[in-house]
């Protein structure tokens, strides 16, 4: 069983009942490897099972989960952190490990060449041993929340530092987390960090809260501003077939979309289209999987629907173009001056980040429900108050959008304003954080 240098009570009843329950555990990942949420050839990984022997030499281990279907996730942030890391040590091997076939996709097209990429363990006690005692990483980097008992405590056990960046903990995870059977586990996990880089202010007082140690946080900045002007040569290039069919249309871009949001962006572009008669809108779901169903559901109103994944070209007659794929999200902002960032127009979602959309050079567009990424917005609109518009609704999006449409110099302000927003906000974060993770080991 699995137990925390700093241990007691919740962790050992946390290991001893994974431990139990493992056997279930292998069955949900059968079921989810037949329901295609697991890949058919490298789940046992998530058994603990490498699929590659560890090279010799140091090795530094970063981990990060989805956060959905498109190109964004927690490991992107984490990417310029690792060119760093290679350029200063380039004895060392990078093991990157996530747990959605997602954003294993997105990695492995986008890290840099050289650095590992695996699946990381479920949290049990044997999974996560088979995984460490073949690995054996110098430092493990944690980004953003990711809090799994067993692998933070048996790797803390093992002597390994653990660094966790990015880390977030909101009102709503502080409530949950303080939960009286949760808060000494959770403070046992804490504890094992030896650097903690929370997002804000707020978030810092939080993690000290739950029990991590006050000298272990240090405020470095959000990599995420850091990925967003980190430029990467082996990004992938759109045909240029679907380059000259956007060329000549008026084209804007809806990202990161939930169920119900894309009706309000076909109303949207059924109202805009009647002055913008060569109007496109680029819709990028969350969930690619959902492509079929917006296609039916868009097309009823009398739209003209067509799907990335069929491969079906733009014609004259297109009202909606729906990327229904994996990783293509950073190619069309860099196509698109305009680009929505959805999850942010109804009650219950909490937005996505923006810092992407603002380092391709466009003019950025959130909806009032934007959760922790209110700090990103307060933060660009500091350095240009043009750089990000949020809107309170529908009315205004469709508003904002006309206006932006109808005047190319205005829009070309907006533009430039959210490149230099996010290129300002990024200044010094990687060095910062790269002083820091360099104690570690």
């Amino acid at each position: 069983m699995a137990m925390c240098s700093k241990a007691g009570l919740a962790g050992s009843i946390y290991g001893t009942l994974t431990a139990a329950i493992a056997p279930l555990l292998l069955l949900h990942l059968k079921w989810r490897r037949l329901k295609g949420l697991e890949d058919a050839q490298e789940w046992r990984q998530r058994l603990g099972s490498a699929s590659i022997p560890r090279p010799t030499g140091p090795l530094f281990w970063f981990h990060a989960v989805s956060v959905g279907a498109c190109s964004w996730c927690e490991g992107l942030s984490a990417i310029p952190v690792i060119q760093k890391c290679l350029q200063a040590r380039p004895w060392v091997t990078i093991l990157m490990t996530t747990s959605t076939v997602t954003a294993f996709i997105v990695l492995k097209r986008t890290l840099p060449h050289g650095v590992l990429c695996q699946f990381a363990p479920i949290d049990t006690p044997t999974a996560v041993n088979r995984f460490l005692s073949h690995w054996q990483p110098q430092a493990a980097v944690f980004m953003e929340n990711e809090l799994w008992p067993n692998l933070l405590c048996t790797s803390a056990v093992k002597g390994i530092p653990l660094a966790l960046l990015n880390a977030r903990m909101s009102s709503k995870s502080f409530k949950r987390w303080s939960f009286h059977a949760a808060r000494p586990l959770v403070a046992t996990m804490l504890a094992n960090f030896s650097l903690i880089c929370p997002l804000s202010t707020a978030e810092g007082v939080r993690l000290q809260l739950l029990g991590a140690p006050p000298t272990n946080i240090h405020f470095a900045g959000n990599l995420k501003y850091a990925w967003g002007v980190f430029n990467f040569d082996g990004v992938r290039k759109l045909e240029e077939t679907l380059i000259k069919e956007l060329s000549g249309r008026k084209v804007w871009l809806a990202a990161s979309t939930h169920a119900g949001e894309e009706e309000v962006i076909a109303r949207i572009h059924k109202n805009v289209r009647q002055d913008i008669k060569e109007l496109l809108t680029v819709i990028v779901p969350r969930h690619p999987k959902r492509g079929y169903k917006i296609q039916r559901d868009l097309s009823k109103p009398g739209l003209s629907v067509v799907l990335r994944s069929l491969q079906e070209h733009i014609q004259a007659e297109t009202d909606i173009y729906v990327v229904d794929t994996i990783g293509e999200l950073q190619q069309f902002y860099g196509l698109t001056p305009i680009a929505f960032v959805g999850g942010s127009l109804l009650n219950g979602l909490s937005g996505h980040n923006m810092a992407e959309a603002a380092a391709c050079g466009c003019a950025v567009l959130t909806g009032p429900h934007i959760g922790h990424f209110s700090k990103m917005v307060g933060e660009m609109q500091r350095h240009s108050q043009l750089s990000i518009e949020q809107v309170s609704g529908e009315d205004e999006l469709q508003h904002v959008l006309k206006e932006l449409l109808s005047d190319p110099v205005f829009l070309k302000r907006r533009q430039e304003a959210a490149k230099y927003a996010l290129t300002c906000a990024a200044v010094g974060v990687v060095e910062t954080v790269w002083k820091l993770l360099e104690q570690l080991a």
